[in-house]
């Protein structure tokens, strides 16, 4: 498939708009990413834009990574771990995402959008629990947790940071602030496994994931500047952005109900 200059030039706008959401909130804003691709865009096919998505988000995962581990938030085991565990999921779930018709998997992914908007209102100003580290007895749930996220993440083609931050608190005890950094270990894995699978069956656009990304990275560090300045107000944005995902997971329903039926 072959898209025309705008449309690419729409692509690293998107990939900015989506590094600005993730710089600004601190996740969640990967979410985005598939809907941007398909109705900004004009991605035809539905699984070439969580194909192309998935390394997108992967790309920019990693950015952030080496960003959170200049500032000592990632603990490497248990990322390891949980990553480890997740891209078993993640292999599995994005070889079940490509037989499912496209449309279905819009819908479904709506439906997703909706529950990552709840958990992002629900997690406003939540500060975790204690710092953990992954041992030997937590080792079964670290994995458990890191399957679930791996499937959830692959058969949607999206980063499932807000599944993973969650899981790693439950199943290790870490900070949030950690949890968050840690994650980026298991998104890139996760990302990177998707748009892997998807690019075996030609169902990336590598032109399109590069621009996306270049313009990832300068969206989010216009993000994270903007961020600074608005110091005690992150729950209000992350309000405002849940309701933004509840408007596209809206208008996705409605393009995709007719596969419902």
């Amino acid at each position: 498939m072959t898209l025309e200059p705008l449309q690419y030039l729409l692509g690293a706008g998107s990939g900015g708009l989506v590094g600005f959401t993730l710089g600004l909130v601190g996740g969640g804003g990967s979410i985005l990413a598939v809907p941007l691709m398909l109705y900004l865009v004009g991605v035809q096919n539905p699984h070439v834009a969580i194909g192309t998505s998935a390394f997108a988000v992967a790309a920019n995962a990693a950015i952030g990574l080496v960003n959170h581990a200049r500032l000592s938030n990632v603990k490497w085991r248990c990322g390891g771990i949980y990553a480890t565990a997740g891209i078993a999921g993640a292999l599995a779930g994005s070889t079940f995402g490509k037989m499912v018709d496209g449309q279905k998997l819009l819908a479904l992914f709506a439906l997703v959008m909706i529950v990552v908007g709840v958990v992002m209102l629900r997690g406003r100003g939540n500060p975790g629990n204690p710092g953990a580290e992954c041992n030997r007895e937590k080792l079964p749930k670290v994995v458990g947790y890191g399957l679930g996220s791996g499937l959830f993440s692959g058969f949607f083609g999206i980063g499932g940071g807000f599944l993973i931050v969650p899981g790693l608190v439950a199943s290790t005890g870490m900070p949030i602030l950690m949890a968050v950094g840690t994650s980026l270990v298991a998104v890139t894995a996760f990302g990177l496994t998707t748009a892997l699978n998807y690019a075996a069956s030609g169902l990336v656009d590598w032109p399109l994931a590069l621009l996306f990304i270049g313009g990832g990275i300068v969206g989010s560090a216009v993000g994270a500047r903007v961020a600074r300045g608005l110091s005690g107000k992150t729950g209000r944005l992350t309000t405002v952005f849940a309701v933004i995902i509840f408007v596209v997971a809206a208008y996705m329903l409605w393009q995709s109900a007719s596969a419902l039926l």
